[in-house]
């Protein structure tokens, strides 16, 4: 077992290695889109960009902001139904501390969510587990049943949607069935053979999440996914617009969440990489011209993925703070 001395030196060295990752993650997006603005010339693209005026960047970080304080209404009305009892602005602090952590790989770095419940609750991480589950279960669903609306809407529709639309609608489905879950864990642990302390945790967080089996709360967290999303697929349309560059609504939104879902399933921090050359390409097949394509990318990935982070660096220490305050007030 580590002691606590060792503890701290290994944690900075985590850290070191997430940046290194992270920093060559950036550095390989921002030559890959470097590249394609070379090809165009950069006066073009530049042009392009500095066509948006503060108000119009304003707006987009508006919409984003809808979509952030919309899921972190979901994520506290999930905590309740667990049955957790905390405030409105200390999941808020949570949920928004957390998107520090959301270019670790996996996003796993978001877990701090659940240390900082710990803290502040008492609550063992197995117990808070299904919180987060459904968190990113409720995601899913609201983002495939966006893709499904927008693409059958859409005129052509988008290659490669069908099977991610799928794919996401079952990861959700079977990340809201205890039983489902229960038996995907069971066999999982079969054809391991392994781990059996962490299979037997894993299944007693599944079987947790009976209490969210509750028609109206369902109903209402995936309302308030639905209209999170939809607000930052409409960011990514009226940028288009104002580009120069009007591909409709519907596909415009089909192609954000598309490329979010198809980043999100490489496993790269953040989607980085992924899903700027996913919207890169889709909006090349829509023959949106790259001196356009190119900065719209860089721009909706930057009021969206990196003003979260940015949320998320300044609301981080306040929930650490908070969260060791009530630990050590807490009996």
């Amino acid at each position: 077992m580590m002691s606590m001395n060792t503890a701290p030196s290994v944690l900075p060295a985590r850290r070191l290695r997430d940046f290194a990752l992270l920093g060559g993650l950036l550095a390989l997006v921002g030559i890959g889109l470097a590249g394609l603005a070379a090809q165009t010339g950069w006066e073009e693209s530049w042009a392009q960009a500095s066509r948006l005026g503060l108000w119009q960047i304003g707006a987009l970080l508006g919409l984003s902001l809808v979509n952030y304080l919309f899921r972190a209404g979901r994520w506290h009305l999930l905590a309740r139904r667990l049955g957790l009892q905390v405030g409105a602005l200390q999941s808020l602090g949570h949920f928004l501390g957390g998107f520090a952590m959301s270019v670790t790989p996996g996003r796993v770095g978001e877990l701090v969510r659940m240390r900082w419940l710990k803290r502040e609750t008492g609550w063992a991480v197995e117990r808070t587990a299904p919180l987060v589950l459904m968190d990113r279960a409720g995601d899913l669903a609201a983002m495939a049943l966006i893709l499904g609306g927008s693409v059958s809407l859409a005129a052509g529709g988008i290659a490669g949607a069908l099977p991610v639309t799928v794919l996401a609608l079952a990861a959700a489905i079977v990340a809201t069935r205890p039983r489902l879950l229960a038996a995907c864990i069971t066999f999982a642990h079969r054809l391991t053979g392994r781990f059996d302390r962490l299979f037997a945790r894993a299944r007693r967080a599944a079987r947790t999440l009976a209490r969210f089996s509750h028609g109206p709360t369902l109903a209402f967290s995936l309302a308030l996914g639905l209209l999170g999303w939809t607000a930052e697929g409409y960011a990514f349309d009226l940028l288009l617009s104002w580009m120069g560059a009007d591909i409709g609504l519907a596909k415009a939104i089909a192609i954000f969440v598309f490329a979010t879902l198809a980043g999100g399933l490489t496993g790269a921090p953040g989607g980085l990489g992924g899903a700027e050359a996913a919207m890169v390409a889709l909006l090349t097949l829509e023959g949106v011209p790259l001196e356009i394509s190119v900065p719209a990318t860089a721009i909706i990935r930057l009021t969206t993925l990196w003003f979260a982070i940015a949320i998320g660096l300044a609301a981080f220490p306040l929930a650490e703070r908070r969260s060791l305050r009530s630990q050590q007030v807490r009996p």
